[in-house]
């Protein structure tokens, strides 16, 4: 899900500097969207791991 952050992001610079401004928005717009999704995933998955009690496996 960063990859995708990520991706929308680059295309919302691209978009910018080219002077697509409409696309340069809705880009950044979806990209700020996926980047708290993956924020909020992420803090649900440290408080799950945390309140089972189990480690991740070492490798």
């Amino acid at each position: 899900m960063l990859g995708w952050t990520i991706t929308f992001f680059i295309i919302a610079l691209i978009a910018g500097v080219l002077g697509f401004g409409g696309i340069a928005g809705a880009a950044a717009g979806i990209a700020q969207i996926l980047f708290i999704v993956f924020l909020v995933l992420f803090a649900l998955s440290l408080v799950a791991s945390a309140i089972s009690g189990r480690r991740p496996p070492v490798p």
